[in-house]
């Protein structure tokens, strides 16, 4: 058991080193030499097929400017016995709805509740309105220890004193204010039967005052509804998704072109490149610009059932090309740019590729062309963002064509094969993922109802095209919600870059994996506007 535990803490430890090497932007070859090791460890080492040593462990915590224990836990330290918090040490975790909150218990491991401590500030005009409500899994006790609370649960009020306390369903909306002209404080211990889903008090805001608790609804005209059925309970939370008219859809003609129509100007894509030039995408633009590369495809002889390969980093021209394959009919499969010649030539063999769009960035186009001497069957090699003897040149030749392409009556739909995924190949070698055209319709559900598309918001999701999630938070289920999708094209992901963008773009939601959320706090994030923020997720 104890070398079954070992063998899977190594396995972790090596997907933990290869995800933070490619969040930095490093290849194998300089991963091997800041560490000291061969280019063939460090590819057994991220495949968990190695042992390892401190010494290693620490060359990479330096290289890729993360602690030891993150490698080793994914986290920090964390007691199991007992955790003392001095007056003043407590670490504040959140401010809203007038209150700070500070956790009492942060250094402890497998905790069943979070205990808070609150500071509520006194405010005549909060006194004067009606109470904020929030809800969150669990249970609830608050012990006033100065000034005066007034509670709020459900349609119930209270009035609580130093000394005073009250235990409640926190399922149910509540939330409190300081009265009688003073700050309150008080402790609040939240727990959860389910210690891993603990959740802070900071959620969505109830207006109790109001005949029934309805969130606002979307408008009749949204073109998501042709194809969702959605019920809500009366909380505004859905309790039965349905789709309909699934078997003739297309996404490209029956979402974007309907949003192109409907709403011309709407912004569709903010695109910030590495070199921080600005550009900005209506829907419009979409829908000519994929419709001009359609027909640029479709010159180079790709058709329908044709299988091409997307290896475009983050690059605006990845958007025009994908939604090009969709009209035509033709099978999408991105990759990411860290591919080499052997990855390549396992992909080329294993899907039958016989088209590549490549980023003109780094060497990856030259992999390709190392893997393409044992592969015959490619027959048209695209390059983006620059040039290279042997290679067409997307950006100079795509313009040349019409941005008029009609849906014509063999337009792939339903169950034809739209996509195409390489899974990790965390077990064996990497296997084909397919996914029909209704695949984007199940995505609506992850934008709406996880990322908490708004219509009128602009939402970020940090991931390279090449990975699945760029297709349901960088396209897909953002665009059914009609809002606005904000992408960064970076080589080397830097916090402090990063950060400014929340306010100077004045993004809505946001949406990173827990690596490089640990990067983002590790600056002094006070320094920082994050206040458009509404929602995120991880």
């Amino acid at each position: 058991m104890n070398s079954i535990n070992l063998d899977e803490k190594i396995e972790q430890i090596g997907l933990r080193i290869k995800e933070l090497r490619e969040i930095q932007g490093l290849t194998l070859e300089q991963m091997a030499e800041k560490t000291g090791v061969t280019k063939e460890e460090i590819a057994l080492i991220e495949m968990g097929k190695k042992d390892l040593n401190f010494a290693f462990i620490f060359r990479c915590a330096s290289t890729l400017k993360v602690d030891v224990t993150d490698i080793i836990e994914g986290h920090s330290p964390l007691l199991s016995s007992y955790t003392v918090t001095r007056k003043g040490e407590a670490q504040e975790i959140a401010s809203a709805h007038g209150m700070t909150y500070y956790n009492l218990a942060n250094s402890y491991k497998n905790r069943v509740s979070e205990p808070l401590y609150v500071v509520c500030k006194y405010s005549e005009e909060l006194e004067k309105a009606p109470i904020e409500c929030t809800s969150h899994e669990g249970q609830e006790c608050d012990i006033v220890i100065k000034g005066t609370l007034k509670v709020q649960v459900g349609r119930h009020t209270e009035v609580l004193h130093a000394g005073d306390s009250i235990y409640y369903d926190s399922n149910t909306p509540h939330g409190m204010i300081a009265v009688n002209g003073e700050d309150c404080e008080f402790y609040a211990m939240v727990l959860s039967q389910n210690t891993e889903k603990v959740i802070k008090p900071t959620g969505d805001i109830y207006n109790l005052e109001k005949p029934a608790n309805v969130k606002k609804s979307d408008g009749a005209d949204r073109v998501y509804k042709k194809f969702v059925d959605v019920k809500l309970d009366g909380n505004g939370i859905p309790t039965k998704v349905k789709f309909k008219n699934a078997e003739n859809f297309n996404f490209a003609y029956d979402v974007l072109d309907k949003i192109a129509e409907k709403n011309p100007d709407k912004l569709a894509l903010l695109h910030i490149s590495n070199d921080l030039t600005e550009r900005r995408f209506t829907f419009k633009d979409i829908k000519k610009e994929s419709s001009r590369c359609a027909n640029y495809f479709k010159s180079l002889g790709i058709k329908k059932g044709d299988k091409v390969m997307l290896v475009l980093k983050r690059h605006y021209q990845f958007w025009f090309a994908m939604l090009a394959l969709n009209r035509i009919g033709a099978i999408a499969i991105p990759a990411v740019n860290q591919l080499l010649e052997h990855d390549f030539e396992y992909r080329f063999n294993s899907a039958e590729i016989t088209s590549i769009l490549c980023t003109a960035d780094g060497g990856t186009a030259d992999e390709v062309d190392k893997a393409l001497k044992k592969y015959g069957k490619m027959k048209n090699k695209i390059i983006v963002n620059g040039e290279k003897d042997g290679w067409h040149n997307f950006d100079e030749e795509y313009t040349l064509f019409s941005t008029n392409y009609q849906r014509g009556e063999d337009y792939p739909c339903g169950d034809d094969i739209m996509l195409m995924f390489f899974t990790s190949g965390t077990s064996g070698y990497p296997k084909i993922a397919a996914h029909d055209y209704r695949y984007p319709l199940g995505h609506f559900v992850t934008a709406k109802y996880w990322h908490s598309i708004s219509t009128d918001g602009l939402h970020f999701t940090i991931s390279d095209t090449g990975w699945a999630k760029a297709m349901w938070g960088k396209l897909y289920g953002q665009w059914l919600c009609e809002g606005g999708i904000f992408v960064y094209d970076f080589d080397r992901f830097d916090a402090s870059v990063i950060l400014p963008m929340f306010a100077k773009y004045q993004i809505t939601s946001f949406c990173a994996p827990p690596t490089m959320l640990r990067m983002m706090i590790k600056q002094d994030i006070s320094k920082y506007d994050l206040s458009s923020v509404k929602h995120m997720t991880t």
